[in-house]
């Protein structure tokens, strides 16, 4: 029986070691050139929403803001807070434990959803809540998943998801069955660089499951000596 959610597209760019951390590639005009052949690719795509973790959120986006928390009286119910009921358009951030500072509720335009679990304190519920930002609640320790992408697809306009890393958060949605497709840019570079992130990281305190199987669909040569794999993954 096919489960109720978004359909999810891993779009990652990574070396051809597997390798995803872009800090370790030098500082050249062909890495600018790579991403904006990965943002090109990503925008093919007609999908309502953009995924990532906590980290690769502080790292790209917020600059490792921290949220002004304020006492409140107020009493914070329900898992799942729409913030902007017109928004069309999304920047998912998984922030399992509530961490995240934020200027506003959108990213370009992107309204945000925070996904969080039981543990982001009331106080963080309430900063949401005065900036307009959504939120689900899903799990209490870690993220489930399954239920934050049902609740994603009941409560929001959102049919496709692009999942963007980094390699634990796709490694977790890996590891549950929930990717649907694979966007995989392989640039000109062997990194080597010793404990270091890879497209699909799973962590050991989750029990892994069986390696994903997939089905390749296309592949092209782009400018830069950069290949465009495109998978399915078998179900």
């Amino acid at each position: 029986m096919a489960m109720n959610k978004p359909r999810v597209i891993c779009h990652m760019m990574s070396t051809v070691d597997g390798k995803i951390i872009v800090e370790n590639w030098g500082a050249n005009k062909k890495i600018s050139t790579f991403s904006s052949i990965y943002e090109k690719c990503h925008e093919s795509f007609k999908s309502q929403a953009w995924m990532v973790g906590r980290v690769t959120m502080e790292k790209d986006f917020t600059e490792g803001k921290r949220p002004q928390l304020t006492k409140t009286k107020q009493t914070v119910a329900g898992n799942v807070f729409i913030g902007d009921t017109n928004a069309s358009s999304f920047a998912i951030a998984v922030d399992p434990k509530g961490k995240l500072g934020w200027e506003s509720n959108q990213i370009d335009g992107d309204h945000i959803i925070e996904l969080l679990t039981t543990q982001a304190s009331k106080k963080y519920l309430h900063y949401l809540r005065q900036k307009s930002i959504s939120y689900i609640i899903a799990g209490k320790k870690q993220l489930n998943f399954k239920s934050a992408l049902k609740q994603l697809s009941n409560s929001f306009p959102i049919k496709t998801i692009m999942l963007e890393g980094g390699g634990h958060l796709n490694g977790s949605l890996l590891n549950e069955g929930l990717i649907d497709e694979l966007s995989l840019l392989v640039i000109p570079i062997a990194d080597g660089t010793p404990k270091t992130p890879t497209t699909f990281e799973i962590g050991e305190e989750f029990p892994k499951r069986g390696a994903t199987q997939l089905h390749l669909t296309e592949v092209k040569q782009l400018q830069a000596d950069v290949l465009w794999f495109k998978y399915r993954t078998k179900k």
